[in-house]
Order: C-alpha cells, then sequence, then structure tokens
C-alpha cells in the first residue's frame, strides 16, 4: 500500500499543485503588469459581441497556453468584484474555443494514425461543437450582460498606471501569498478523496453502469457499439483502437465510427471531468463554484456535440 502511495498519490498531487501555483503566479503577474487590455485585443469583436469584459477577454486569449492561468485570472477578477457571477460562467464556457485548440495536437495525432480518414470527420465535428458553443456564450451574453460596460469589468475600477516589472513581481506575490492557503486547503482533501474513489472502483462503477445501459443507443450500428462501451468503460485510446480494428476489416465505415465516437465522448466526459478537472478547480474556484463551473461546462458541451452530432447524423443519412 505505501509503495503505491508515492507514485499514485503524492507525485501526481505535487504535480497539481505546482501546475495550479504557476498558473496563479502567472495570471497574477499579468494582472499586475496592467495587460488585461492588451491580451484582451486579440478576442475583441468577439467580446462585443457578447457583452463580455475584458478580464474575459484576456482569460480567453492566456487559455490558447494555459487553461489554468485563464482560470486563474477570473477568479481572481471575480474575487475583486471586478467580474459578475453570470459572466464568470459564461467566461469559463467561452474559453472552450482555446481549450480546443490547446488540446487538438494530441487528439489529431492520436487518432489519424487509427481511424484514418475519419479522424478528419471527427475532429472538425468536435471544432464544430466547441464554435457552438462560443456562439451559445455569445448569444446568452448579449442576453444576460449589459452592453458598454467598463472595460475592464462590470464595476467601475481606477485608471490603470505604468507598473515596473519589480513592482508587479512583488504585487503578484503578495497575492500569490494570500491564496496559496486556499489552494491547499481545498485542494489536497479534494484530491485526497478522488484518489480513494478511484482506487476503491468507484468511478470504474459508475463507467461500467453507463456502459451497461448503452443499450437505448439503438441508432448506432450494431457492431459500433462495442466502441462506445470502451470508450466508457476505458478510455478514449480504446475505443479509437476497436474503431481502427472495425474499420481495417470493414465491418464499419466512416460514418458509423465517428457517430460511435461522439456519442461515448458524450457519455464518457461527465464522469471524466469530475474525476479529473473538478481537484484542479477546487485549487482555482471554491468548491461550490468550482462545481458549478465543471456540471455548465459539460453541460453546454453536451449540448453542442448533440446538436453537430444531430446535423452529421441527418446530413450522412
Amino acid at each position: 500500500m505505501l509503495s503505491t502511495i508515492l507514485p499514485e498519490l503524492v507525485l501526481p498531487l505535487l504535480r497539481i499543485i505546482f501546475l495550479v501555483s504557476l498558473g496563479l503566479v502567472v495570471a497574477n503577474f499579468i494582472e499586475s503588469l496592467n495587460w488585461t487590455h492588451r491580451l484582451a485585443m486579440l478576442a475583441r469583436p468577439l467580446i462585443r459581441l457578447g457583452h463580455l469584459s475584458a478580464v474575459s477577454g484576456a482569460s480567453f486569449s492566456m487559455a490558447f497556453f494555459s487553461g489554468i492561468s485563464a482560470n486563474a485570472m477570473l477568479a481572481e477578477a471575480f474575487d475583486q468584484g471586478r467580474l459578475s457571477k453570470a459572466e464568470l460562467v459564461l467566461a469559463n464556457l467561452f474559453n472552450s474555443l482555446p481549450r480546443f485548440f490547446l488540446h487538438l495536437p494530441t487528439v489529431f495525432f492520436l487518432t489519424a494514425p487509427l481511424i484514418k480518414g475519419a479522424a478528419l470527420i471527427y475532429v472538425g465535428l468536435t471544432f464544430a461543437a466547441a464554435l457552438v458553443q462560443t456562439l451559445l456564450v455569445i448569444i446568452l451574453g448579449r442576453l444576460l450582460l449589459s452592453a458598454g460596460h467598463d472595460e475592464e469589468g462590470s464595476i467601475p475600477v481606477p485608471q490603470n498606471k505604468k507598473v515596473s516589472w519589480r513592482e508587479a513581481l512583488v504585487k503578484s506575490g503578495k497575492r500569490f501569498r494570500k491564496r496559496m492557503p486556499k489552494l491547499l486547503q481545498y485542494t489536497v482533501p479534494v484530491y485526497i478523496l478522488f484518489f480513494l474513489l478511484n482506487r476503491y472502483g468507484f468511478f470504474s462503477r459508475v463507467e461500467e453502469l453507463l456502459a451497461e445501459k448503452a443499450a437505448f443507443l439503438s441508432w448506432l450500428h450494431p457492431k459500433s457499439l462495442g466502441i462506445v462501451v470502451l470508450h466508457i468503460s476505458a478510455e478514449f485510446s480504446a475505443g479509437l483502437a476497436a474503431a481502427g480494428a472495425l474499420l481495417a476489416d470493414e465491418s464499419l465505415g466512416y460514418r458509423e465510427v465517428v457517430l460511435a465516437l461522439l456519442a461515448g465522448n458524450v457519455l464518457a466526459a461527465p464522469v471524466r471531468a469530475v474525476r479529473h478537472q473538478f481537484p484542479y478547480y477546487v485549487g482555482i474556484f471554491s468548491p461550490r463554484l468550482a462545481l458549478e463551473l465543471v456540471g455548465f461546462s459539460q453541460l453546454c458541451r453536451l449540448v453542442s456535440l448533440a446538436l453537430v452530432g444531430a446535423a452529421y447524423y441527418g446530413w450522412s443519412g
């Protein structure tokens, strides 16, 4: 038991704490240098369309490089009262598009060798789902957020002044030390809890239950159900391996494989998000807020993938 604690619990936990800490430092440093407006310029057209603030735009730009730093930037602005809860939720959803590009190389070079041409269709459809989610955020932003609010956020803030790198380092260091106890207070116990739940098979049972109920996917080709089951009960690469084998012996075509992978993606993602995403979210946001953000993110992702998948099912049929 003790021989597995170091590689399976302590080292991964230290890695999460290090990455979240680094993300907080980077986000605080950028905020301290008042670079928010410069980063936000990259997403200015979308920000204006969605009635979002410069903080949301800066987070969107940062998310192309670091999702943790992007979320830390939002958390800092929310804690300071410069971001409403509605905009915080929308800004987190808004970052789905840069998150897609951040993981695109891994996904594409994992799928292409196994399912060949179907990889282009699958990746294209998931990209379309990310675009749909961005469009939904912009529409909701126009409906829920007021137009023309202050560029730094929904609450007016003092005019920015020039800050030296030394001053920014000192300021970001103070902010980080203030947030560090909260990071440890929530991240450590939540990660240990989820480690124990995973070790004693809780998530495996949930995934097995979902796999057993895959019969409701009667609209899929019968042979493609194995891909869905492996996607849910094992991991994405297992579903891909099954899909590659079925394509190779011509048991299934591209359409059936892509639909099965999309279905497996929709069913497996919520459990994996709670297992992997929630523990590091509680190091940035409060536990309740972290759970809400993960929940809204998965709901919006599910809706977007379902819309894109339904459109592809109808068009390709």
